[in-house]
């Protein structure tokens, strides 16, 4: 599948199922894991033990161990969904376009990806149903590839990923970086890579 990216926009509730539109026969769900990108999959830019995003494809480097653990959790049947906060467009500090190129590199190095969804709310007024920590980009990446949300992860670095992954029902995975930030919700694993946080998931579904 190609990337699929969509701005900052509202969200229904959550979908969690689907029919097709003539006959109402069920579609059949997968379940999912929903990746955050920087500091997930790819390396932050860490300034004074704080994470910050890439801002060329230069500095846009992916974790060595990434395409093949996106490759293992395929072969066990999962969609993967990237979700990802690009604040910094939404305030003019970064163009757009480089982060669709960053997007496109991320599906060409780790084609194993199926959507990538990106919100580009900078957070100032009201919230944007889509930014993180609200789970609106889980429900319209869930339902654009009809996921089983009840039985899908979310794995990320921040506090904002794992309440997101909190919001939307899901099991989560923490990355402990080592960012100077508490977590408020409560993970259901933590770990110290990408890799590590795959193969949590398989082993807790039997797949290994």
């Amino acid at each position: 599948m190609g990337v699929d990216e969509v701005g900052a926009r509202g969200s229904g509730g959550s979908p969690l199922q689907y029919r097709e539109k003539s006959g109402g026969t069920p579609l059949p769900l997968k379940p999912a894991v929903f990746v955050d990108r920087d500091g997930t999959l790819n390396r932050p830019v860490v300034k004074d033990s704080r994470p910050f995003a890439p801002v060329s494809l230069d500095e846009f480097v992916l974790f060595p161990e990434v395409p093949a653990a996106c490759q293992a959790l395929r072969a066990a049947g999962y969609l993967i969904a990237v979700v990802t906060n690009q604040p910094d467009v939404g305030r003019g500090t970064v163009p757009q376009s480089a982060v669709e190129a960053m997007h496109r590199r991320l599906q060409e190095l780790v084609p194993a990806i199926d959507r990538i969804e990106a919100c580009y709310d900078p957070g100032r007024g009201e919230n944007s149903k889509r930014r993180k920590p609200e789970p609106g980009m889980v429900f319209d990446a869930a339902a654009a590839l009809r996921a089983d949300l009840p039985h899908s992860w979310l794995v990320g670095d921040r506090w904002k990923d794992i309440d997101c992954g909190f919001r939307a029902g899901l099991r989560t995975v923490f990355i402990d970086q080592g960012y100077s930030e508490e977590l408020q919700a409560k993970p259901d694993f933590t770990v110290k890579s990408f890799g590590e946080a795959v193969e949590v998931i398989l082993r807790a579904d039997g797949h290994r």
